[in-house]
């Protein structure tokens, strides 16, 4: 391809990505340097029949056009980073000094809202990739062994958590497990316990949360699976089946190294999707429970006082954290690829 034609082709694409992309990123990344000015307040002196009285009072006008002359607010540089509720570098560095032990120092951590926030993010990355990978997989082969008569509903039922909207997947499984749902009443009776609530309990929550996450999810790792398959190569499954191969070795050998690709592509979504995770903690009311990053911006965009800056520090934050899971899958796949150009 000529260079002329390849500029042209990739033109769009490269201007929508600086627009919608880099631009949007540079922007918060200028907005979590800087804060929100301090309101001007000045003294006023009030004199009646009994004297003079000083008081103080904020001056609406100078701090109009403060913000006005400074729409970003105040340089702060990395402040917001290292404040409490990011980094807490102070508070991280005094509760090292006092632990005695690594059990003590982790649940120091796990009561500042920034590391609350990333252990159960990591804690739901880790957990939910690999299983839905595994359960997409496992989908994919059962449906491609069936006959081609029930192919076609089984694939339209193993759809369906894609289908339906997040909010509401998440919404009925959250009556599921309410005290008198069907899943709620069958733990207690599992259990022997009437009093055990789904809700007011940490780790099942976080169990719920997953549990969602790998339901919503698997259809997207099976449908393309499911698309790998078809690609297998059919005589050197029928060779492997003359050796003597079984299932297991047929799929051990012969497919699994064949959707190896996929497989990464399959990874690098759902890291990326799974450090995001936000429906399912607003959806199920689970923030007394469990936070994510995602949600920690949620929340210092919501209500009356808008953190802009803490919102942005914390989306930058959570920006490097998927560059760092991405990049060992990227460095692989590039690894391989080389191998094989050579």
């Amino acid at each position: 391809m000529k260079h002329k034609t390849f500029f042209w082709f990739v033109f769009p694409s490269a201007v929508a990505m600086l627009l919608f992309i880099a631009l949007p990123i540079v922007s918060v990344i200028i907005q979590s340097v800087h804060v929100a000015h301090e309101q001007v307040v000045v003294t006023v002196e009030n004199c009646g029949p009994f004297g003079c009285t000083e008081a103080t009072m904020i001056d609406q006008e100078a701090t109009e056009e403060l913000r006005r002359e400074k729409p970003l607010g105040q340089f702060a540089g990395l402040e917001t980073y290292f404040d409490r509720g990011h980094l807490a570098t102070t508070e991280v560095a005094a509760a090292w000094r006092v632990s005695e032990s690594w059990g003590e120092f982790g649940g120091y951590l796990m009561n500042l809202p920034f590391y609350k926030a990333m252990g159960f993010t990591l804690a739901y990355t880790f957990i939910v990739t690999p299983l839905t990978i595994i359960l997409g997989f496992m989908i994919a082969v059962a449906v491609n062994s069936v006959t081609r008569r029930v192919r076609g509903p089984l694939i339209f039922f193993s759809l369906l958590p894609m289908i339906v909207t997040p909010l509401v997947g998440s919404l009925i499984l959250y009556w599921m497990i309410d005290a008198r749902g069907i899943i709620g009443t069958a733990l207690q009776m599992l259990v022997g316990d009437p009093t055990l609530s789904v809700k007011a309990s940490t780790p099942l929550t976080w169990i719920m949360l997953m549990v969602y996450g790998v339901w919503h999810s698997a259809p997207f790792a099976f449908i393309v699976y499911y698309a790998g398959l078809q690609t297998v190569n059919q005589d050197t499954l029928e060779s492997a089946m003359i050796d003597g191969a079984n299932r297991w070795e047929r799929i051990r050998y012969v497919v699994l190294p064949h959707l190896m690709p996929l497989t990464t592509f399959i990874a690098l979504i759902q890291l990326m999707d799974n450090f995001r995770v936000f429906e399912p903690i607003v959806s199920f009311s689970a923030s007394a429970h469990a936070t994510s990053l995602s949600w920690a911006i949620y929340n210092d965009l919501g209500g009356e006082t808008r953190q802009l800056s803490s919102a942005a520090a914390t989306s930058v934050l959570t920006i490097i954290g998927v560059a760092i899971l991405l990049s060992p899958v990227l460095v692989r796949t590039w690894r391989d690829f080389n191998r094989k150009a050579a």
